[in-house]
């Protein structure tokens, strides 16, 4: 159903895009002031970043990921975002079994305050195996940190 390729110039815009609506569904705790800044910060990721997106039968993206350096012999999941229109049909799991494949552990960090996110790793096997009280910018937004290991996907 959804095809897995890396990210093309020509895509940024749409990515941006996903970004700034799942975040406008799920992320209902970030302040205005907050949001405003990291829209800026992560434009400017999004758009230099080599990315995995899925794309539709027209070769569309609806949802991306962003796979990170290796650490304490885990692949580091960045990011993964999904157009709302988009979810619940498989295409986050999607993107996770793709990055399994190419990296039998992963590590992510999810906003404590996101629920739905952290039902959906735990859903796919991901542990909890810490805590921040503060986001990587020092803002107050607690960041729980999960691994997948080897086997974990449902």
């Amino acid at each position: 159903m959804f095809e897995i390729r890396r990210s093309r110039p020509a895509d940024g815009q749409r990515i941006v895009s996903i970004w700034r609506a799942a975040v406008a569904a799920t992320h209902d705790f970030l302040s205005a002031q907050d949001r405003c800044a990291i829209d800026a910060d992560a434009q400017a990721y999004l758009l230099s970043t080599p990315l995995w997106v899925a794309v539709d039968p027209r070769d569309q993206p609806v949802a991306f990921m962003a796979l990170g350096a290796q650490r304490l012999g885990a692949q580091r999941l960045e990011a993964l975002f999904v157009d709302p229109h988009a979810r619940g049909k498989g295409v986050g799991r999607t993107l996770v079994s793709f990055a399994a494949t190419l990296h039998p552990v992963l590590d992510t960090e999810v906003n404590a305050q996101n629920g739905q996110a952290l039902g959906f790793y735990r859903h796919l096997g991901f542990v909890e195996t810490g805590y921040s009280p503060l986001d990587g910018q020092g803002r107050p937004y607690p960041l729980i940190r999960m691994r997948r290991a080897v086997g974990a996907i449902r």
